[in-house]
């Protein structure tokens, strides 16, 4: 065991989503059967995770649904409410931390900070916020909005958002409760104060309707990739998720973001960069090929083809063969590109390296959203891990097992043990809240 290793701690966070990250895990035999709004089927996810030592598990969120895509639990997008999820497993679990999706665009910053707040107290100090700016137009409309904000008014409005959050979060000083019954003294109200708030978009009085939480405030997560998105997380973000599918790019872009934070003034250490990591693991890396692949014939290959169009602005990619070889001809000039540049990127830099069909980048890349879908046995996933651990590409991963809960329980009984072997990983939590699993600092009070 190296010193390096003993002083850096590797994060694991569990995605939840649907049956599996995979677009076909609902229909695959190793998935579960569970209803997806049986809220029983994700506290048990979340206590196989937290049994596995995981530091949390995460939720995303979209705000719209595709009733053209019936053919696909993911496309259509059935899921419950996340704060409302998180709030539900607290009481189901004792240690991982919960993490959940809320849009800055489209929910009030009072409102969202009352529903993380609240779960932060009933967790004991284990809630995160994963801040999302929306910018699908069919989001836009169901908020009663007839259009969409730009890319960089999103961002300016986040800022405003989160200032009011943390502000709201910060109004109430660590001792402000006092609950003297003897003395008829609950409070000392001296200790709470406004923040009379006055932007461009929320204009917010305060003070906060509840006390300051066990982790002064939960922990803020980001997941943007864009210029203005690496901008917004280097000012606020605690960890980043992202998404590569090779290692030079997770070293460049992990090492820009520590170098933005720096420029803010911030601690490198205290913000996780956490990539997305799929892994289909089997006995041997030909079986785990083979069920990958198997994974790929259940998926629908119209939806995938309508999936990859959405990245390239609506690109309509259904008139290519799909056992044709691709070149980049096929692909719309990126320069004109408004949505993902950083999957765009990623799609196309793929094609200049391999030889590879549509059907081929369909079971690779569009079936998974753009995120590290690997194939191979334990030990091959344990290495994969480790090299991006230690090479300066990742603090840890953001855990999508393409099947739940199978992938899952393999991974926890077998990847988990290589990685505890290695010096890598836990054996066991060291302290209770999701600032303590991830080795970050409780916010200092506002009135300290």
């Amino acid at each position: 065991m190296t010193r390096q290793r003993m002083k850096r701690q590797l994060h694991l966070n569990l995605f939840i989503q649907g049956r599996g990250s995979h677009e076909a895990a609902w229909r695959h035999p190793l998935s579960s059967t569970a209803e997806l709004t049986d809220i029983n089927y994700y506290q048990d996810l979340a206590r196989r995770a937290e049994a596995g030592l995981f530091d949390s598990i995460f939720f995303a969120d979209q705000l719209t649904t595709n009733t053209a895509q019936t053919k696909s639990a993911k496309a259509l997008q059935v899921w419950l409410e996340p704060i409302t999820m998180l709030a539900a497993i607290a009481v189901a679990t004792t240690r991982i931390g919960l993490i959940a999706t809320g849009s800055s665009t489209y929910t009030e910053p009072f409102n969202l900070a009352r529903q993380f707040a609240s779960v932060d107290h009933i967790s004991q100090g284990r809630a995160g916020w994963n801040i999302v700016t929306s910018w699908m137009a069919a989001a836009a409309r169901n908020f009663g909005d007839t259009g969409q904000l730009s890319h960089s008014e999103r961002y300016t409005l986040a800022e405003e958002h989160v200032q009011i959050v943390k502000g709201l979060w910060d109004s109430w000083a660590d001792d402000t409760i006092i609950d003297d019954r003897q003395n008829a003294v609950f409070a000392n109200t001296n200790r709470i104060r406004p923040i009379d708030f006055k932007g461009k978009y929320f204009n917010v009085a305060g003070p906060f309707t509840l006390p300051r939480g066990p982790q002064g405030h939960p922990v803020l997560v980001q997941a943007g990739s864009s210029e203005d998105g690496r901008g917004f997380a280097a000012r606020h973000a605690e960890a980043v998720f992202t998404a590569h599918i090779e290692k030079t790019t997770a070293q460049a872009f992990y090492s820009d973001m520590r170098k933005r934070v720096a420029a803010e003034g911030r601690r490198p250490d205290q913000v996780l960069i956490l990539p997305g990591l799929c892994p289909t693991i089997a006995s041997t890396e030909a079986e785990a090929k083979r069920l990958l692949l198997e994974l790929s014939n259940y998926a629908d290959v119209e939806i995938a083809v309508k999936y990859l169009g959405t990245w390239f602005g609506g690109h309509d990619f259904s008139h290519l063969p799909l056992d044709r070889p691709l070149t980049v001809a096929d692909f719309p000039d990126l320069s004109h590109i408004e949505t993902s540049k950083s999957r765009t990127e990623m799609v196309i830099n793929l094609i200049q390296r391999e030889d590879l069909t549509l059907r081929e980048l369909l079971a690779r890349f569009a079936h998974i959203g753009g995120h590290y879908l690997f194939a191979g046995t334990a030990e091959q996933v344990a290495d994969l891990i480790e090299d991006w651990f230690l090479n300066g590409a990742a603090d840890g991963f953001n855990l999508m097992p393409p099947l739940l809960p199978s992938m899952l329980d393999i991974f926890i009984d077998e990847v988990v043990p290589l990685l505890q072997r290695r010096g890598l990983f836990r054996t066991e939590y060291q302290g209770t809240t999701l600032r303590e699993h991830y080795g970050l600092q409780r916010p200092p009070s506002a009135f300290a």
